[in-house]
C-alpha cells in the first residue's frame, strides 16, 4: 500500500501508465492481430529496434535494386576486356585501393590472369588475385628462395604459381569442420590439403611438391611458429572472422609472421555506401573508410608503413553497374550486400625494419 502522502501521485502515475499501455491494444494494421499487452516493456523495445533495422535494410535494398535495374549493354562487357599483350607494371598499385574497371583494361591485368590460368572478365575476385600478384611483384617480393604465407587460400591458384617461381609457400586454411559450418566446403572455397592446391598446368608436380606445404590455421589465432616470411597474403578472407575488430586485429597480427621489411597484401570487403552504417559482426562484415583509416593509424603508430588509401570510385560503365543477388558471373565489380553497396579493396602494409 502506498503511503498517504504519495497516494495521489501514485494513482496519477498508474493512470498514465494504463493509458500508455492499455489492456486492449488496437491492431497495428488492418488484418493484423493487436500487440500483446502482457509483453514486458524491454521486449517491446527490442522488437521495435529489430523492426527499425529491418525496415532500414529493406529500404536500402530496394534503392540498390532500383539502381541496378539495367545491366550495361552486352557489347560493353561480354567477351571483354580485350586481352592486351604486356608485362607486369612497375607502379600499378602504389596505394591501397578499391576495385575499378580501368584496372581490367591494362596490359598487366591480362598478363597476370594468363599466368594464373584465369579467363579475362569483369569480376572483382579476379581483380583481387591480380592486385596481390602485381603489388608483390612491384615490391620485389616474388623471387626464387623467398618465403610466402597464404591465409584462407581456399581453391586459389596463387600458391601453385608462386611455387613455380621458386617461392617456398606455406598455404593455410581453416579446419574442415569450421569450413563445413561456414559453407566453404559446399561452395568449393576450402582447401583441405596440399593436394587440393596442385595446378599441374601452372606448376610441375615435382616443383609443387618441393615448394608448397599446407597446414590448417585459425586466422583469429595465428600460430607463433608461422614466422620469418618475406610476404603474406589473403584474398577476401578476413571479413569472415566474426567482427570488424577481429578483421583489423588479423591484419595487425599477420605482420608478426613476417621478416622485418616484409610485405602483407590483403583484400577484403569495402562498404562504398556509408562511413557509418555497416555490418559490424557476423559471418561477413563490411569495412568502412574509417575502419581502414583506424587500421592505418594503429599500424603506423607501431612503426609499420601502410600504403595510402585511394577510395575513389571508378567512373566506367561497369563501375556504375550494381550487381544484386543471385550474383552474375559477369559483370561483377560492385554489388548489393545487405542493403549496402560494396566492392573489393586491397591493403598494402610493409613491416617495420629492425
Amino acid at each position: 500500500m502506498p503511503l498517504p502522502l504519495i497516494d495521489r501521485p501514485y494513482r496519477v502515475i498508474r493512470k498514465r501508465l494504463r493509458n500508455l499501455f492499455p489492456r486492449e491494444l488496437p491492431p497495428v494494421a488492418p488484418g493484423l492481430p493487436p500487440p500483446d499487452p502482457t509483453l514486458p516493456l524491454y521486449e517491446r523495445m527490442v522488437g521495435l529496434e529489430r523492426m527499425s533495422h529491418a525496415i532500414f535494410a529493406e529500404l536500402a535494398e530496394v534503392k540498390l535494386m532500383l539502381a541496378a535495374s539495367t545491366r550495361p549493354a552486352p557489347d560493353l562487357w561480354r567477351g571483354k576486356p580485350t586481352r592486351i599483350p604486356g608485362e607486369p607494371a612497375t607502379r600499378a598499385f602504389p596505394k591501397s585501393t578499391i576495385c575499378r574497371q580501368d584496372s581490367f583494361e591494362q596490359p598487366y591485368f591480362a598478363y597476370w590472369t594468363a599466368k594464373i590460368g584465369e579467363g579475362l572478365r569483369y569480376h572483382r575476385k579476379i581483380w583481387e588475385f591480380v592486385f596481390i600478384l602485381q603489388a608483390l611483384w612491384e615490391r620485389g617480393a616474388i623471387r626464387p628462395g623467398a618465403r610466402g604465407l597464404g591465409f584462407g587460400v581456399g581453391s586459389e591458384s596463387l600458391p601453385a604459381w608462386f611455387a613455380s617461381q621458386g617461392v617456398k609457400i606455406t598455404a593455410t586454411d581453416v579446419e574442415a569442420d569450421q569450413a563445413a559450418d561456414a559453407g566453404w566446403i559446399a561452395s568449393n572455397q576450402h582447401a583441405a590439403s596440399k593436394a587440393a592446391l596442385a595446378r599441374p598446368h601452372l606448376c610441375p608436380p615435382d616443383i609443387f611438391e618441393a615448394n608448397v606445404e599446407f597446414q590448417p590455421c585459425d586466422m583469429n589465432a595465428i600460430p607463433a611458429e608461422l614466422n620469418g616470411y618475406d610476404f603474406c597474403w589473403s584474398a577476401c578472407a578476413f571479413e569472415h572472422l566474426g567482427s570488424i575488430e577481429a578483421g583489423l586485429t588479423f591484419v595487425e597480427r599477420s605482420l608478426d609472421t613476417l621478416k622485418p621489411g616484409g610485405w602483407a597484401i590483403h583484400t577484403t570487403e569495402y562498404n562504398m555506401s556509408s562511413n557509418d552504417r555497416t555490418v559490424e559482426v557476423g559471418g561477413t562484415v563490411l569495412f568502412r573508410q574509417r575502419d581502414f583509416l583506424e587500421l592505418k593509424r594503429r599500424l603506423e603508430a607501431q612503426g609499420h608503413k601502410v600504403a595510402a588509401f585511394d577510395f575513389t570510385p571508378g567512373e566506367g560503365e561497369i563501375d556504375r553497374y550494381l550487381d544484386i543477388a543471385p550474383y552474375r558471373s559477369e559483370p561483377h565489380l560492385v554489388l548489393a550486400l545487405w542493403g549496402h553497396q560494396t566492392t573489393s579493396i586491397g591493403v598494402i602494409v610493409q613491416k617495420k625494419p629492425d
